[in-house]
C-alpha cells in the first residue's frame, strides 16, 4: 500500500497547485463543495464494497474535530486485482456508476507501469488522477471491462468542469 500511499500524497501535492482543498491526513480533494474521495483498499467483499458506495460518506477533519460530509465521488484504489463482481456492480447501477471511479494498480504495485481503470464518472479530479498517471509517471490505463458493459465505459460524457 505504501506505493499507492506515495501515489496519491504527490497527487494530492499536484491538486493543490490547482487552488484545490485537500487534507493531509484524509485522501480526498474538494472543489466547489464537492468531496472526491479515494480509498485504497487491497481486497473488498462485494457487499462491503456496495455498503461503503451507498453510505457515500467522507470524514473531514477542521482542527481538532471531524465532520461527516457527503463525498460526492470516490475512486477506489486497488493494491490487488479486484473481483470483476466490483465492475459488474458499479456498471449495472447508474446511480453507483455515475459517482464511482475504480483503479486496479496491482500492476503498478509489482513494479510495471500498467493500471486498469473504470471511470464512469464527471469527475474533475478523477480526470486530473488520471492524466497525472500518464503525464508524470508514465503508466499506462487501460481500461477494465465486464460481461455487463465490454467496452468499459468508454464512452462516458465528461460535464464537470472546473
Amino acid at each position: 500500500m505504501s506505493r499507492i500511499s506515495e501515489l496519491l500524497a504527490r497527487f494530492k501535492d499536484l491538486c493543490k497547485h490547482h487552488g484545490w482543498k485537500t487534507s493531509e491526513n484524509e485522501d480526498w480533494i474538494e472543489i466547489k463543495n464537492r468531496y472526491h474521495n479515494f480509498v485504497s483498499a487491497g481486497d473488498i467483499h462485494p457487499s462491503s464494497f456496495k455498503r461503503i458506495t451507498n453510505n457515500k460518506k467522507c470524514v473531514v477533519q477542521e482542527g481538532l474535530t471531524y465532520r461527516v460530509v457527503e463525498s460526492s465521488y470516490t475512486a477506489w484504489l486497488f493494491s490487488s486485482a479486484p473481483s470483476k463482481t466490483l465492475a459488474e456492480t458499479i456498471l449495472s447501477n447508474p446511480s453507483i456508476s455515475c459517482r464511482t471511479a475504480l483503479y486496479d494498480l496491482s500492476s503498478f504495485t509489482e513494479g510495471k507501469n500498467v493500471c486498469y481503470k473504470l471511470n464512469c464518472t464527471d469527475s474533475l479530479v478523477f480526470r486530473e488522477f488520471e492524466g497525472f498517471l500518464q503525464n508524470e509517471l508514465e503508466i499506462k490505463l487501460k481500461p477494465i471491462s465486464s460481461a455487463a458493459d465490454p467496452k468499459g465505459c468508454n464512452d462516458c460524457a465528461v460535464t464537470e468542469t472546473a
